[in-house]
């Protein structure tokens, strides 16, 4: 199973209207699918106690990564880096299996020219810190406002042609590293 993060908490966020599109494109592909929404974090994660001990309403995102065979990261760009919602999320989760070894895609949402670089560089950083493996075909959406339709869809056919790319070679990408881990290689 793959698991999509939204990886901002704003509602109505540019960033879940293109995660909505991945979630049609992995379900076109028949690949098990969890959609992990930010927005949906209990309000109790923001305790400072949360660092000590994990409230339970949490236990179903920490179960849902540590469950998944891949990750999928959808991110928007504040202020030229990953939002604080993302970065607290990573850092709540269990070290170091959380990410060791698992499969991470990224897709970047900005409003500005360059569609995410900065939080998916930073992104790639901190996973690769974490022994994550680092799919290497990256999605950038700049101008995030101008390639939407009313109805929040991508208006371009080729952009949304590279979102179903990024899937499918993500799918592969984690199918063939599971077959790796299930001969007892490490890859």
């Amino acid at each position: 199973m793959i698991s999509l993060i939204v990886g901002t908490n704003r509602p109505g966020s540019n960033t879940r209207k293109i995660a909505a599109q991945l979630e049609e494109i992995y379900a076109g592909l028949k690949v098990p699918l969890r959609v992990l929404d930010l927005a949906h974090l209990p309000p109790e994660i923001f305790s400072p106690a949360s660092y000590a001990e994990k409230p339970k309403l949490f236990q179903p995102f920490a179960d849902a990564i540590l469950q998944s065979d891949g990750l999928h990261v959808v991110t928007p760009e504040y202020n030229g880096g990953i939002p604080g919602i993302l970065k607290y999320f990573i850092d709540m989760l269990k070290f170091p299996e959380s990410f060791e070894r698992r499969p991470v895609c990224f897709t970047g949402v900005a409003a500005g020219i360059w569609g995410a670089l900065r939080p998916v560089e930073q992104l790639q950083a901190i996973f690769g810190y974490r022994n994550a493996y680092l799919y290497p075909e990256r999605v950038f959406l700049p101008q995030i406002n101008n390639l939407l339709d009313a109805s929040g869809r991508l208006k371009d056919a080729e952009l949304s042609g590279r979102l179903k790319a990024q899937a499918g070679g993500f799918t592969d990408f984690v199918e063939r590293l599971k077959n790796v881990k299930l001969r007892g290689a490490k890859p």
